[in-house]
């Protein structure tokens, strides 16, 4: 788990009433919500895929991803367009791992319902993320940050993002289920 030890600059966001940020080295670009090509087969949490530039980008929803239900999508939804490097992708993009092919990381659209604002936040600003108690798993947050008389989640974009997690969860997911007969007597 990575933890903040220097000043950065986060973007702020809400999902579902509650404040997350990431941290801006990650984000490429807000964008307005625009309707999303749905692609057949993928887990739920993948919306589907936007068209920037000429690049399919995949939309994820961290709503479904941390089981809050999903976005409701309203004249505030934005989709916040980030960069991730993930050795999973890196892996799938140059499989036989002579470096031809290799990618130079994935660019992602996460589907929220409003971005707020760039805020500074200092390491004093900072507690560990908790073991327990903020809803979704401890290895997708970095810290805490106080603000005011709450906190800001900052999440680990790399670990909440991770394709080779995203991939595995999908696998899952399509799996069927053993039939379990009737249990001991």
């Amino acid at each position: 788990m990575s933890t903040v030890t220097e000043a950065g600059r986060y973007l702020t966001f809400s999902l579902n009433t509650e404040a997350y940020a990431l941290d801006i080295f990650h984000v490429t670009e807000i964008i307005e919500y625009r309707p999303l090509t749905v692609v057949p087969m993928m887990p739920d949490f993948i919306r589907g895929v936007i068209n920037l530039r000429g690049r399919a980008v995949p939309v994820i929803d961290i709503a479904i991803r941390f089981a809050r239900g999903s976005t409701v999508i309203d004249r505030r939804t934005s989709i916040i367009i980030v960069h991730i490097q993930d050795a999973g992708l890196a892996e799938m993009a140059d499989p036989d791992g002579d470096g031809k092919g290799a990618g130079d990381g994935q660019d992602i659209g996460i589907l929220v319902d409003s971005a707020s604002k760039v805020v500074t936040l200092s390491p004093d600003d900072i507690e560990p993320a908790p073991a327990f108690g903020a809803g979704i798993r401890a290895d997708y947050i970095s810290g805490m940050a106080r603000r005011d008389e709450d906190f800001l989640i900052l999440l680990d974009i790399s670990h909440v993002l991770s394709i080779s997690d995203m991939v595995r969860l999908s696998d899952l997911a399509q799996t069927p289920v053993a039939e379990v007969g009737p249990g001991p007597a």
